[in-house]
């Protein structure tokens, strides 16, 4: 297949992508992460710096993964390698796709085990299984969910099959029409919580905490946390927006596309804190409860509020539609790479990857009950799941494409796929060189712990005055002044 060639499937239209991409950023990261973070590092200060980092740092590396899909039509790894060939580069360049795919993969074999907690807990909601009279009674609850390696693993295999299903039908007949159900049920599902709200108490102070900004408490981890989940919710670097970009029609706007992706994330991500704060507030407890928010301490505060049972019902059948979205994506990449590279049907293609699937997926649930001490250097199966692609594989394959676009690559391709005005292209392209790459780096080494960056140190201010100085030069430079005023 030539670079230009369309493949088989294609979205029916830009909503198809749009939807579906949107499905793939929004996952337990928007109803279960944002949250939590949020009331962890201060609120709207915190969500002022996320919104920032989205159009900074998510967009433009969102358009440069679109743009290699489209491009290549293919898997990440065919993708990423004859964009690569195309501008007289190796095949050696196809890393990236590698490290994107294998990163979804590795994501989604300990993203079903969190996905089946919220397949467990729906259950649990339904038949009265979630009666505590205390966050400790809800700890305990959610510990003897995890120790029985039976019910767990039911479970995580039930999430299995059905993101199996679903992809096995194929982009339209599968991904696209759930997505045109679930997506537009859960916005549903999160405005009548919001409405509830509205009625019943703390939604004065939810508003005010996830939207009045306060300097005093926008503190160096706030930030550099704030950009790692700009990045990480979007779904980038984990394979499934370019597989998702190789389906995008050519005559569909990916600047167009992005923009409204990251709008309807980032407005979900809002609308779960409005909804979610509300309950927590009107029962005196601590937006600050870290990620026993959701599992504990909400359950506990449906409780306690009338009709707090149906609430809770209605909450955990979005967040596992959130779960099911997400998942669905992230196997895409590899689906897609069986089919096309080793001539696979898409439901053997589905059904093998999904048995694979579920034997690393069934390692990291053992993590929480007869594998807890099957460890290596302090960390889990599950641990190392998470550890490796969230703190090295990401960011090392987010950058490599960001630069790969911005210094390695024919600009021609990217000004063919992007179809921006002079001045656009010019602020993306100095916008994937060197803004995205170093929050990507500022995230890399913040993560690994090699280094504090904090606000005041002189490491910050070195690094603020090193992006400053090598931007300005390239925009005073003769070729960059032509891209800006041709």
């Amino acid at each position: 297949m030539t670079a230009r060639q369309q493949p088989k499937n294609l979205w029916i239209g830009r909503w198809g992508f749009v939807l579906a991409a949107t499905g793939s950023a929004v996952g337990l990261g928007n109803i279960w992460k944002f949250p939590y973070m949020t009331g962890e590092y201060g609120g709207g200060a915190f969500v002022l710096v996320y919104l920032a980092c989205i159009l900074c740092i998510g967009i433009p590396a969102m358009m440069t993964e679109i743009a290699f899909g489209r491009r290549g039509r293919g898997s990440p790894i065919d993708a990423v390698k004859r964009v690569a060939q195309e501008s007289g580069r190796g095949k050696i360049w196809s890393g990236f796709g590698w490290m994107s795919m294998l990163a979804g993969f590795m994501i989604l074999s300990f993203y079903v085990v969190v996905a089946g907690w919220s397949l467990a807990y729906l259950w649990k909601a339904i038949s009265g299984g979630l009666q505590g009279g205390s966050v400790d009674d809800m700890a305990a609850i959610f510990g003897a969910n995890n120790a029985n390696p039976l019910t767990l693993g039911a479970w995580s295999t039930l999430v299995t099959v059905v993101t199996m299903f679903i992809v096995g039908k194929g982009v339209q007949e599968g991904i696209e029409r759930s997505m045109r159900w679930m997506m537009p049920g859960m916005v549903l599902l999160l405005l009548a919580m919001i409405v509830y709200a509205m009625f019943s108490g703390g939604f004065g102070e939810a508003v005010t905490f996830l939207f009045s900004f306060e300097v005093g408490k926008l503190s160096s981890a706030g930030l550099l946390a704030a950009m790692g989940h700009a990045f990480f919710t979007l779904s980038l670097s984990a394979g499934a927006i370019m597989a998702y970009g190789a389906y995008l029609p050519d005559n569909k706007s990916i600047a167009r596309t992005t923009f409204t992706v990251a709008i309807c994330d980032t407005l979900i991500a809002l609308m779960a804190g409005l909804a979610i704060f509300p309950a927590i507030f009107a029962n005196g407890m601590d937006p600050a409860s870290g990620p026993g928010l959701i599992f504990m301490s909400l359950p506990l505060a449906f409780q306690q509020m009338p009709l707090g049972n149906v609430l809770q019902v209605i909450f955990f059948v979005m967040l596992s539609v959130a779960a099911l979205t997400s998942a669905v994506s992230m196997i895409e990449a590899t689906v897609a790479w069986l089919t096309e590279r080793k001539g696979m049907s898409r439901k053997a293609a589905a059904w093998s990857s999904g048995i694979v699937l579920w034997l690393l997926s069934t390692l990291a649930m053992l993590s929480f009950n007869l594998g807890a001490d099957w460890t290596l250097a302090g960390k889990n199966f599950f641990d190392w799941l998470d550890y490796l692609t969230s703190r090295w594989m990401m960011p090392l394959g987010g950058l490599g494409l960001c630069l790969m676009a911005g210094f390695l690559l024919r600009d021609e391709i990217f000004r063919d796929e992007l179809r921006l005005s002079r001045w656009q292209h010019a602020l993306w392209l100095l916008m994937v060189r060197y803004v995205s790459p170093l929050g990507i780096v500022l995230i890399f080494i913040d993560a690994l712990g090699v280094m504090t960056i904090d606000i005041g140190s002189q490491w910050a201010w070195f690094l603020a005055a090193l992006v400053v100085i090598t931007v300005l030069g390239e925009m005073l430079s003769p070729r960059v002044r032509r891209q800006f005023t041709g």
